[in-house]
């Protein structure tokens, strides 16, 4: 999995719009394999993101977990840890 795609379920609070957008544009950007669409492409690729950021929000919506709420700071230490380790 691309490793700028987060994981957005089960935060509290929850995942933004902003958020889900954003996985949306990197998973469009990796199946497409650009970072910027030609201009003959660009409405296939808007159109893309679009209905995976709505999918996306649907799943998000529809999880249910008996896990406690994950705390973004400390998953962000996490991910920051494993990427000192690669180092």
């Amino acid at each position: 999995m691309c490793r700028n795609i987060r994981t957005l379920h089960n935060f509290e609070p929850a995942a933004t719009s902003e958020e889900v957008d954003a996985a949306a544009l990197q998973y469009v950007r990796k199946i497409a394999g650009t970072t910027k669409p030609s201009q003959a492409n660009a409405e296939a690729f808007d159109t893309a993101v679009a209905e995976i950021a709505h999918a996306t929000q649907h799943l998000l919506d529809a999880l249910v977990t008996n896990a406690p709420p994950k705390n973004r700071e400390v998953e962000a230490e996490k991910r920051r840890a494993r990427f000192a380790a690669r180092a």
